[in-house]
């Protein structure tokens, strides 16, 4: 058994890698997680926020983004009727 670190963020019950990771695992092999959380003061540094934020869009195509953006413009529904 070998061991690696990474550091990742959970979200929607998957664990994601913060930055692109060289493991050597391949797809559908079974591994053993240890969870050691950081401070949140460590989640919330502006860093962290600025990677979080320049993911949002990743692996989407253009068109699922403007999809995502004109949903998130349209302001109808909180509009009084």
């Amino acid at each position: 058994m070998t061991t690696q670190s990474l550091d990742a963020v959970f979200n929607n019950g998957v664990f994601r890698p913060i930055t692109p990771q060289d493991v050597s695992i391949y797809e559908g092999q079974k591994v053993r997680l240890s969870i050691e959380t950081t401070a949140l003061s460590d989640d919330l540094s502006d860093n962290n926020i600025l990677k979080l934020a320049t993911s949002v869009y990743e692996g989407l195509s253009e068109q699922q983004i403007d999809e995502i953006e004109q949903i998130a413009l349209n302001r109808s529904p909180f509009e009084k009727g």
